[in-house]
Formats: C-alpha cells, sequence, structure tokens
C-alpha cells in the first residue's frame, strides 16, 4: 500500500474516533474503545473516615471532595472524553478508589488535566489534592513531592509505523528522530542513554502519536502501557518492538509534607488490592488492550523525612 494511503486511513481512522466521541452526547458514555460505565467496578466508601493529621484531607473535607491531576490523551490509562468531559482509565480508577477509602464518593472526584512537566508545581501550590497519571516514582522526584504506592509497574518501549523495520529497540535509534513529552522520564532516559538519536518534544504523547502517523517523527517512546493504549486504536498503523528497557513503578504523588496522606493511600491501595478491586478496575480499563493483569507491585513505605 502507498504511504500516502496508509497515513489518509489512520488518519481517517483517528478522525472517526474523536467523532464517535462527539457524537456521545449523555453523561457517562464511553469513549471509542474505552470501558462502558457498566462495566466498571464500584467503589465501597468508608464510612466516618478521619485523617485530621493530613492538611490535604482536610481541605478536602471542607471542600467535599478531593480535586485530581490526571492525563487526559492516554488510551486505557487516564483519557478525556472530549463531548463529555468524563475521564476514564485505570488511573482514573485508582483515583476513584483512593477517594472512596479516605471517606470520599467516587463520583465526586473532580479531575483536572496536569502535563507532566506540571505535576510538581501543582502539588506544591495546593492545584490538586494528588496525582494519579503514570507518575514515575524516583529518588529526584522524592525531594520535591511526596509518593503513595506504587500501583503498577511499567517499562519504557518504543511504538513504530507497522512499515517500519529499521527499529527494534533503543540500540537502533541512532539519527532517528523519537518523540516522547516534555520533562518525562523517558524523554530524559533518551537523551542520557542514547544521545545519537534527535529528540522531539511535546506536552501530551497524542501529540508525538499524531506526528508519528504522519512520518514526522521515527518513533515514540514512553511506558509500555501507555503505548499499548494508542497501538490499540490503529493495530493495522502502529506497533511496538523490542522488550522494555526500563522499570517505572507508577506512584500516586502527594504534597511532599502530608505524610499522613501518603501513609493513607498506602493502606488504601494495600486494601484495595486484596479484596480484588484494583484487578477489576485493570481488567475493566488497561486490560482492554489484550494484556492480563500482572501482579501489583510491593507498596513501598519509605518513612517520613
Amino acid at each position: 500500500m502507498p504511504r500516502t494511503t496508509r497515513v489518509f486511513r489512520a488518519l481517517t481512522a483517528l478522525a472517526l474516533t474523536a467523532l464517535a466521541a462527539a457524537a456521545c452526547g449523555k453523561e457517562g458514555s464511553p469513549p471509542v474503545k474505552g470501558p462502558a460505565s457498566a462495566q466498571l467496578p464500584t467503589y465501597q466508601v468508608a464510612q466516618g473516615f478521619q485523617l485530621t493529621d493530613s492538611k490535604t484531607w482536610k481541605k478536602a473535607k471542607k471542600r467535599g471532595h478531593f480535586v485530581v491531576g490526571a492525563k487526559e490523551d492516554q488510551p486505557y490509562l487516564g483519557e478525556k472524553d472530549p463531548a463529555t468531559g468524563v475521564y476514564s482509565g485505570f488511573d482514573i480508577e485508582i483515583a476513584k478508589m483512593i477517594s472512596a477509602s479516605l471517606g470520599f464518593p467516587p463520583s465526586s472526584v473532580s479531575f483536572k488535566t496536569i502535563a507532566s512537566a506540571n505535576r510538581e508545581t501543582a502539588l506544591q501550590n495546593g492545584q490538586i489534592d494528588y496525582y494519579v497519571g503514570t507518575y514515575t516514582i524516583n529518588d529526584k522526584r522524592k525531594k520535591l513531592v511526596g509518593f503513595g504506592g506504587p500501583y503498577y509497574m511499567a517499562g519504557q518501549s518504543l511504538l513504530v509505523r507497522t512499515d517500519e523495520h529499521d527499529i527494534h529497540g533503543p540500540q537502533d535509534l541512532n539519527g532517528k528522530r523519537v518523540c516522547s513529552a516534555a520533562g518525562s522520564t523517558p524523554y530524559q532516559r533518551i537523551k542520557q542513554d542514547y544521545p545519537k538519536a534527535v529528540l522531539v518534544a511535546y506536552d501530551t504523547y497524542s501529540v508525538c502519536v499524531d506526528n508519528l502517523l504522519t512520518y514526522q517523527v521515527d518513533a515514540v517512546t514512553t511506558d509500555d502501557a501507555i503505548l499499548l493504549g494508542y497501538a490499540a486504536k490503529v493495530p493495522s498503523e502502529l506497533k511496538l518492538v523490542g522488550k522494555p528497557f526500563s522499570k517505572e513503578p507508577y506512584g500516586i504523588g502527594v504534597p511532599r509534607s502530608d505524610n499522613a496522606l501518603r501513609f493513607a493511600i498506602d493502606t488504601a491501595l494495600q486494601a484495595r488490592e486484596k479484596n480484588g478491586d484494583w484487578k477489576k478496575a485493570y481488567d475493566a480499563t488497561l486490560g482492554l488492550s489484550g494484556v492480563p493483569a500482572p501482579k501489583p507491585p510491593a507498596i513501598d513505605r519509605y518513612p517520613a523525612s
């Protein structure tokens, strides 16, 4: 098939996806390829829960709900329906179950899209209460924010077009245009470990994928969980190559000084993993990519500093 025809078909498929999503006018209508609301698990709300040692929790209590930072362009993880404004995905479900464990109805959560480069600032200035959006835990970030979890272990990978036969892993990126999100861990790893790659950065991975489909870049790199979602939307045009070349423990970002909230989130995650809610959330969202639920990673309940 000629290259121009392949690109046209891919872009048409994505355009139809957007139009279909826009046609869903009622609250709770699922985004294309996303979970139907009836298929999502429900989470029992803890009654009489108190966390008075947490300034963040007390602020949320006064407000009546949590404000949670999230992504809006990551299929099966954190995705916002452009017509309804409804967020869906595994990260969204994690945020909801945490809210329930901390005494607030999941339906009350107010989600706010925060770009990767702005996560620490949003937590530090009180713009959000906690953040759930493929947020890799590392020592550098721990100096700026706190982390509950991890709740999922991902690994950095590469997304290419199906007609790409020269890229089989990061060792093949010399001279190739590689796109990732500005400020993200995957961007920094390519910059440091594969300096001969030509890096391109945008605020969102969806722009990277658009550029990949239109032959403006040769590969998109981020965590395999994110890339699987994009590949699932146009499997005839996009594929993952090679094996994951990192470990990315996803954590729940909180204000650094709020250890009470961090420890409460750790406890909540352990309980939700034990009672099966974690797996139900995965199966209804990220599991739609065809990858079965892995074993949740061990919680890192690191001491207060």
